[in-house]
């Protein structure tokens, strides 16, 4: 199973579940806090695994124009 943005994304927010006992149980302000946290490391897995710029240009740099282009 290949590991897609959208699915390190669900995975990660599954962190959510903790964040919310976490908030019910101890203060709500910490709750919050780490709600901010998680909603951070979501992101960041998101972005890290989305596809580039150049690799999605890459892929359609196989016609000749664009390798004049990258010569440049």
């Amino acid at each position: 199973m290949e590991l897609t943005p959208r699915l390190a994304g669900m995975v990660a927010l599954l962190a959510f579940l903790p964040v919310v006992a976490f908030g019910v149980f101890r203060t709500w302000w910490a709750g919050a806090i780490t709600l901010v946290n998680v909603v951070i490391i979501a992101v960041s897995l998101y972005l890290l695994m989305s596809p580039t710029e150049s690799e999605a240009h890459a892929a359609h740099g196989d016609d000749v124009e664009s390798a004049g282009d990258e010569a440049l």
